[in-house]
């Protein structure tokens, strides 16, 4: 399927690029110019959780609460209860309202109608609530249209004011991620452009790889446009979506130009070399998106709607990447041909090159000759970077995924810690049905709740035989305790108490996660292995590489929980170290089970490309290692520049995605594939190719048997002389070891006869074998 697919593509290798370009252009257009106003802070909740009906309660029947929507707080060392200051702020504040009626509901402010709850004891600040009529996506444009106008306020005698508020927060994290996306695409692309002029020294080679990255974002956000006019889709999806595709874009591309330089270098033309790009690589590709795509498919499980659209949205950018790769990628190697090579910057020679003289043929040489060593050294530190795990603690999304020094954060700090009463993220209590003796009944109840900075106490008059009682919690770490204690009041007969609030909705969102995590776990296990074993011809194999796999998660999710829950180099990286959000545990475990498999499928696939070609597992092992070692070296060092550029992102959770990239990249690339892998397999020796008689002919149905021309064929070195093989039709310079080749009964002979005997024969009588 796919040589005949890489034939096809060189034959309307101009039509195929026109055709691909000219469908992203017209999806940019009237898509993904839409995508900003397109996007919702919103998508973090459980729909099917207590918190959400409450939260649905409570608007229905009183509208949306929105008494912390902003919050102007006001700092006057000379104090403020009177004088110029005071009046000053009075003025200007109640004009807010007067200047902007379509966006602001109401104004709560000291300086309006002086409360002794909004001045702090000393007299030196104070605060004004403002409540934005805007209800969802709405109340962020409110905010940003009257946020000049509060920037603006300026007061006499010294006086400071600062802007805080749910709101505000929302809006700063909003900025933190669409500079993160404006970073990557600045700064990650120009890293990765050097990296892959220094890989492939041609600009024209080093441009392929990025011709796929960028086609494939900007294709991806459009359908995320599209899917974002029919269901929710948050923000933050958009970031992952451009780091995840971005990233493996370009990997996928930097695979496919070395395998057709490589094949050019066989001597191969350049439609069969095409051809058998395609079908090697090209397969490899296509595989590796889908395992990637299963992987984050299973985020799908969630019922969050934030995790659903970074699936859809991260599942069309792998699977777009990966169709660019094999579709527009051979028709573009058709058209260049040999001019791949062109506008060299450095002089490279691929020819005679020994793969024994390369330091990923030597390393896993050395593992494979320490193996059991290895395998347990290796394996001892992977569980040892596992273990900080157990400390991993969860939380929500708050003003503690800015950065200390933002302005917006330090804000919200001061008035959180001036007027713990007023906090933005109270724990509620929904009650219906109940009546006056009722309703004493369950307040009275509520006063026993320990854990909150006040009483629960009711935030409106009941309506409709609905109540609602706020408190917000003295420990914003303590919202599980709590709420587990309202869980527990007794509900009269014919009344209906619902647990609501932002603590309410962290907890049921962290109780979804673990009802189902090992859900999600054993179907990207069993997708992924059903799926390797096809691509692999083995069962054994796809059991490793799924051990493998579940190590590196472990040691990165380790190393995450060391660095982001207890703080390590918390100051160095300018976060505060904090609980995670559930949501992004799950996300960041779909991410590097299919970053993981990724690799593994590079890897292996070269190994047992080797082994169809008759080479020892040894031998296999080695060629795999050699040919594949410096390509993902390369392509694990695009991805951490791209994952780089996010790791600068001011939202700590965008840092926890990008640092964990990093570490299990870095980790994957060497320790894991040159150490653990070889050593591994050289223990299991032939175990590793076993499997039953129909994984083999499904194997068969795929593999290069069926597909690719005998001339593709590797040629290797016999063990002990290094002649070449007379069955072996095609010299193969990058792997001769010694200059010759391959097996112990092959017959043997000099290699000038080989290439005399070899120029006799015509390409039909080549294509036969003989």
């Amino acid at each position: 399927m796919f040589y005949r697919w890489g034939h096809f593509a060189y034959r309307f290798r101009r039509v195929i690029p026109a055709v691909v370009i000219a469908v992203i252009v017209l999806l940019q257009v009237f898509f993904g110019s839409k995508l900003g106003e397109r996007m919702s802070q919103e998508g973090w909740e459980d729909p099917h959780a207590d918190s959400t009906a409450a939260a649905r309660i409570e608007e229905d029947t009183f509208g949306r609460d929105s008494s912390g929507d902003v919050i102007v707080l006001v700092d006057a060392p000379g104090g403020l209860t009177t004088g110029p200051v005071f009046d000053e702020a009075s003025r200007q504040i109640s004009e807010l309202k007067q200047r902007y009626p379509e966006q602001i509901d109401s104004v709560a402010s000291y300086f309006a109608s002086p409360n002794p709850q909004q001045v702090n004891a000393e007299g030196t600040r104070a605060f004004a609530a403002i409540s934005l009529k805007g209800d969802g996506e709405q109340t962020l444009k409110d905010f940003r249209t009257v946020e000049p106008a509060l920037r603006g306020i300026s007061l006499p005698d010294g006086a400071t004011v600062q802007i805080a508020g749910a709101t505000a927060v929302a809006d700063a994290l909003d900025d933190g991620m669409a500079g993160d996306i404006a970073r990557a695409e600045k700064v990650g692309l120009v890293f990765v452009a050097i990296i892959l002029l220094f890989v492939f020294g041609g600009v024209v080679a080093a441009a392929m790889p990025l011709i796929v990255g960028i086609l494939s974002i900007v294709g991806s956000l459009s359908l995320l446009s599209i899917l974002a006019s029919f269901q929710q889709v948050n923000v933050f999806s958009q970031s992952v979506i451009t780091l995840l595709g971005l990233g493996l874009a370009i990997d996928y591309g930097l695979f496919m130009v070395s395998r057709f330089r490589e094949e050019l270098d066989r001597g191969l033309d350049v439609e069969e070399a095409v051809a058998v790009t395609t079908t090697t690589a090209g397969k490899t590709v296509f595989f590796s998106a889908l395992m990637v795509g299963v992987a984050l498919s299973g985020l799908i499980m969630f019922p969050q709607a934030f995790l659903k659209s970074v699936a859809y949205g991260a599942i069309s950018a792998v699977v777009l990447a990966a169709v660019i790769s094999v579709a527009v990628l051979p028709a573009l190697f058709g058209m260049l041909g040999r001019n791949i090579d062109k506008w060299s910057v450095r002089r490279t020679s691929r020819r005679g090159r020994r793969i024994e003289d390369t330091v990923w043929y030597r390393i896993p040489r050395w593992a494979m000759g320490h193996a059991k060593l290895v395998a347990a050294g290796v394996s001892a530190l992977l569980i040892a970077l596992t273990i900080p795990m157990v400390g991993i603690t969860f939380g929500g999304i708050n003003e503690s995924y800015l950065p200390p020094d933002q302005e917006t954060r330090q804000a919200q700090d001061a008035f959180n810690e001036t007027f713990p009463a007023f906090r933005t993220d109270p724990v509620k209590l929904v009650v219906t049905g109940a009546d006056n003796r009722q309703l004493v009944d369950v307040v009275m109840q509520a006063r026993q709740v320990t854990g909150l900075a006040s009483p629960l106490a009711p935030s409106h008059p009941t309506q409709d035989g609905t109540t609602v009682l706020s408190a917000p919690l003295a420990d914003r770490n303590g919202g599980a305790d709590v709420v587990k204690q309202m869980r527990e009041i007794t509900a009269p007969e014919g009344v209906e108490l619902y647990v609501a609030g932002t603590p309410a909705m962290e907890v049921e969102s962290i109780e979804a996660l673990l009802a189902t995590l090992p859900w999600m776990a054993l179907y990207m296990v069993v997708a992924t292995f059903i799926l390797m074993a096809l691509l692999f011809g083995s069962l054994i194999l796809p059991a490793k590489a799924v051990i493998m796999n579940i190590l590196g998660i472990g040691a990165t999710l380790g190393f995450l929980t060391a660095v982001f829950v207890d703080g390590v180099g918390s100051g160095l990286l300018n976060f505060t170290p904090g609980p995670l959000m559930s949501p992004v545990l799950v996300l960041i475990v779909a991410i590097l089970y299919g970053l993981s498999t990724d690799y593994e499928v590079f890897l292996v696939s070269r190994m047992v490309e080797a082994r169809h070609h008759g080479a020892s597992t040894d031998e296999a092992i080695g060629e795999g290692t050699a040919h594949t070692g410096g390509i993902i070296t390369a392509a694990a060092a695009i991805m951490i520049v791209v994952a780089g550029a996010f790791a600068m992102s001011e939202i700590v959770m965008m840092k926890y995605i990008a640092f964990g990239m990093i570490f299990s990249l870095a980790l994957d690339a060497t320790v894991i594939r040159l150490l653990l892998v070889p050593a591994v397999m050289h223990l299991l020796r032939e175990d590793n190719w076993w499997a039953p008689r129909w994984v083999k002919r499904a194997y068969a149905s795929l593999g290069e048997s069926s597909s690719a021309s005998p001339v593709a064929q590797t040629p290797r070195s016999h063990p002990r002389t290094g002649e070449i093989a007379i069955e072996d039709m095609v010299v193969d310079t990058l792997p001769v070891r010694g200059g010759r080749s391959v097996d112990e009964d092959s017959e043997l002979i000099p290699f000038d006869e080989l290439m005399r005997r070899l120029s006799e024969r015509g390409p039909r009588e080549l294509e036969r074998g003989e």
